[in-house]
């Protein structure tokens, strides 16, 4: 039980407040003692702030790829972090979105989002660096580190040149903008990506 003192402290008020409350009949003390000072149970004021034990943290294993066409390979990441995480004995959640790695709105990253800020997530696995995002990883990662959580990538391997990520970075931006002009099926938008892929891989 908490003093009238303690428990406007709880409740960001001043003891006159409280006993204001207690007048109106809006808070009234849930014992007295013998002296006849006001006792609070704060469990009852505010049972969220109160809890058994640490909240427990998961793996998220997140998955991406950009378009449908590359929807085996969606399956392939999963199936890839799942073996990756169950070997390693972590209880994990999978989450995978098919979309643009410069859409910031995608459904799986905004839920994987949600979770790092609300300190959800004990650790991120991803298959590549450039699953999450195209531009701003980095940013995620930064958040990541200050929240305690271990970013684990499988498969690292050689580092891209600059003149490979930024052809990379090109084909990204053209994908995205192109599909807004035209429409992401539109026969004229394909024959127009086909043209400026070969132009950036030349």
């Amino acid at each position: 039980m908490a003093t009238i003192a303690e428990t406007a402290k709880f409740l960001g008020v001043s003891k006159s407040t409280l006993r204001r409350w207690e007048r109106e009949g809006k808070l009234l003390p849930d014992e007295r003692t013998a002296g006849g000072q006001r006792r609070y149970d704060l469990t009852k004021l505010r049972p969220n702030a109160f809890h058994a034990g640490p909240v427990a943290r998961t793996t998220i294993a997140y998955a991406r790829v950009s378009s449908h066409d590359q929807k085996a390979d969606l399956e392939r990441q999963v199936q890839m972090l799942e073996m990756f995480c169950s070997a390693n004995g972590w209880s994990f959640e999978i989450l995978s979105d098919l979309g643009s790695g410069m859409n910031y709105h995608k459904r799986g990253l905004r839920n994987l989002l949600e979770k790092i800020v609300a300190g959800d997530v004990d650790r991120l696995v991803l298959t590549h660096k450039d699953r999450l995002l195209r531009f701003g990883a980095e940013l995620v990662f930064a958040i990541c580190e200050i929240k305690d959580i271990e970013v684990v990538i499988i498969n690292k391997g050689e580092a891209p040149t600059f003149e490979e990520e930024l052809a990379q970075d090109v084909l990204e931006i053209i994908t995205v903008f192109s599909a807004r002009l035209y429409g992401s099926r539109s026969h004229k938008n394909k024959k127009m990506l086909e043209k400026l892929k070969e132009a950036v891989k030349e």
